[in-house]
């Protein structure tokens, strides 16, 4: 049940933005074995909600495209190898998407307690204690 919020300096195309959600879910299926039925993508860019120049790296506004994208996973369910693997993919989505990045653009995966976050009103340890049962 991953949940992906890609934050961008600038907003993508609704062709950018349908390839980019498209490559988060494969990547989220495909590398770290999640299911499709459940990965939420949120993609949302800084000029939308206030000005762009807001955005900074070295305390100066961007001049190139820059991404921060937050992957919310459940603790423990992927391995080092498999974590490392997506951040790879998703950074080479983003540059294949959107172009040169700045060198400051963060992926960022949270590992989130099973019984702190869920979804359908019930925690992942619910399910999986349910599962073993």
């Amino acid at each position: 049940m991953p949940y992906i919020d890609l934050r961008l300096s600038r907003t993508p195309t609704t062709e950018q933005a349908a390839r980019l959600a498209e490559g988060i879910t494969d990547a989220m299926a495909q590398l770290m074995g999640k299911r499709r039925a459940v990965t939420a993508v949120h993609i949302a860019s800084d000029d939308k909600r206030a000005d762009a120049s807001l955005w900074t790296i070295a305390a100066v506004p961007v001049t190139q495209p820059t991404a921060y994208l937050d992957v919310k996973i459940t603790q423990g369910t992927n391995t080092p190898e498999e974590k490392a693997a997506l951040i790879a993919r998703l950074d080479r989505l983003l540059r294949d998407t959107l172009g040169e990045l700045a060198e400051a653009s963060y992926i960022l995966i949270h590992e989130v307690s099973a019984d702190a976050w869920g979804y359908a009103g019930r925690t992942q340890a619910a399910r999986k204690l349910e599962a073993s049962q």
